[in-house]
């Protein structure tokens, strides 16, 4: 993929340079194994819209590999990571953006208090920058020395009358509050914005994405960008690789830094250790809410046919908490892991190789089988840190490109392959570019269902 690198230079401030005069705190004593990197302030990394903590794995893993200490950094859950349809009137398992403004500043008064840092670094994707924005607006500017937001709609996904109480429209309360005065950015903080080249569903003209075909956003490309800020384009990315991608890596790494990076491949552990926290999706919203009495199974496969090799390699049942492990792995291993919850669809996860350890590899039940879908087999190819762009990306689930993803502008992140029930047991081969998993399709009148999910 060709990635095109276009600063915009309106009101832009410089890179950082070395960020030790922030006063951060000392260096951490247990993670990654390496020292040094205590100038480099510690790092908050915030979610998008439904999203989990897991989707920054790729991005800590970098970061370790660059020799931030795993306790210098902190990626939060939200617990109800899905907006409000009006921000000011409650759903349920739905928050608001006070709701996302507290519980954010919770997350950073701890990683301070775990720290001895006066001040944080914070990297947030899609809502999580509004999360981020709002911190620093409403008084928080003098606990942030960074602010980094990947693919946020700073200026909305539609700028509309309509909806105003929206947190996503830019002609409503939440963002006009944010974006007015000269200046979007809060002083005394450094702003960088990450944006695609026209390729990120939520920065475009038309209305499409946001359910309205034909019908002007107010918004485009540029939405993301800030007036005071330093604003860089990083090409043809979508929404999620805005922050997921390498080339996002190197942006926030070196903007937080003060440096290049010295790597941007990942640094294999010899030891590996998983775990994480698996939540649920009460009445079918997706939440970050712990599950308890749930059981994962972890075994090592076969990169080739997808069959287990031995027995159950971890087995572990949640508590209140809803967490799960720790698992030792090999870092060469493939893995499928069993999630068997409440109430919910038994989920067989296929994954690649985990070069390092994680305490972020959070779970969540797949959908219900639908009736249509029970007497066969569903096996799910899920890309959580990007979606497929076709003709961008080689996707191939089953040998054929599915027809369930569609070109242009990439907007889906899954696309699913059902079997008749005589396949049921075969293996389903998952090819996103270069990362290839073999799923088996287990019979979905066991109410399972298969998932292989992309790492990169």
């Amino acid at each position: 993929m060709k990635i095109s690198r276009r600063v915009m230079l309106k009101a832009t401030t410089a890179l950082p340079l070395a960020v030790s005069g922030f006063g951060f705190g000392a260096a951490a004593q247990t993670g990654s194994g390496t020292s040094g990197n205590v100038d480099v302030p510690p790092i908050l990394f915030a979610h998008g819209n439904g999203d989990q903590a897991a989707l920054w794995i790729t991005t800590l893993w970098r970061m370790e590999s660059n020799g931030i200490p795993r306790d210098r950094m902190f990626a939060i859950n939200f617990t109800d990571p899905l907006a409000r349809t009006d921000d000011k009137i409650a759903q349920a398992n739905r928050s608001s953006t006070e709701d996302q403004r507290r519980e954010l500043g919770e997350a950073i008064s701890e990683l301070k208090r775990r720290t001895g840092a006066s001040r944080v670094a914070l990297v947030g994707n899609s809502r999580g920058g509004n999360s981020i924005r709002s911190y620093i607006k409403n008084g928080g500017a003098a606990d942030v020395s960074h602010a980094v937001l990947c693919g946020v709609p700073n200026h909305g996904v539609y700028d509309w009358d309509e909806g105003l109480g929206g947190e996503f429209n830019g002609r409503g309360p939440f963002l006009r509050g944010l974006n007015e005065g000269e200046s979007e950015v809060t002083p005394g903080t450094a702003f960088l914005t990450l944006r695609s080249d026209g390729l990120d569903k939520y920065a475009q003209a038309d209305g499409r994405f946001v359910g309205k075909p034909g019908t002007p956003t107010g918004i485009t490309s540029d939405g993301p960008a800030l007036r005071g800020a330093t604003n860089l384009v990083l090409g043809a990315v979508d929404h999620r690789e805005t922050a997921f991608h390498p080339r996002a890596f190197r942006e926030i790494y070196r903007f937080i830094a003060g440096r290049e990076p010295a790597r941007i491949a990942i640094t294999p552990e010899a030891d590996v250790k998983l775990s994480g926290v698996v939540t649920g999706t009460p009445g079918g919203v997706q939440t970050n809410r712990p599950v308890a009495g749930a059981a994962v199974e972890i075994y090592r496969v076969s990169a080739e046919t997808g069959e287990r090799i031995g027995g159950a390699i971890h087995s572990s049942q949640t508590a209140a908490d809803g967490r799960w492990g720790p698992a030792q792995v090999d870092p060469g291993w493939y893995l499928e892991m069993v999630l068997t919850a409440p109430g919910s669809t038994t989920t067989h996860f296929y994954r690649s190789p985990f070069p390092r350890s994680s305490d972020v590899v959070h779970l969540r039940a797949a959908r219900a089988v639908a009736p249509a879908e029970a007497a066969g087999a569903v096996v799910i190819m899920s890309r959580p840190r990007g979606y497929f762009g076709l003709p961008r990306d080689i996707v191939l689930l089953d040998g054929k490109e599915p027809t369930d993803v569609k070109s242009g502008v990439p907007t889906d992140s899954v696309t699913t392959l059902r079997l008749p029930a005589a396949e049921a047991g075969r293996p389903v081969a998952a090819l996103f570019n270069e990362e290839r998993i073999v799923a088996r399709a287990w019979p979905a009148s066991e109410n399972r269902i298969s998932i292989a999910e992309l790492t990169y």
